[in-house]
């Protein structure tokens, strides 16, 4: 039996909610409850109302997704540019 395609759309975080997970409404105007995913969580990539997102979706239940990617805004400060403090 093989794994099944997950579907991939865009959409807009509109609300944050407990326990790490994020309202997202889609481009085509269905709604979601997301969870970041492990990478994005491991490279401490932030994620607040308003961002544009790319979310990840099984076939099975279209109500639930996986935040994979979030696009940057033309204002944001890049990534090497951030002071980082010292830490053990």
């Amino acid at each position: 039996m093989a794994k099944e395609e997950l579907i991939t759309m865009e959409g807009a975080i509109d609300e944050i909610l407990p326990d790490g997970r994020f309202g997202v409404t889609l481009d085509n105007g269905h709604r979601l409850i997301c969870y970041t995913a492990g990478k994005m969580r491991r490279y401490r990539i932030r994620s607040v109302v308003g961002d544009r997102v790319h979310v990840e979706m099984t076939p099975y239940d279209l109500s639930k997704g996986r935040i994979v990617f979030r696009e940057r805004t033309p204002g944001q400060t890049p990534v090497g540019a951030r002071k980082r403090g010292f830490r053990r």
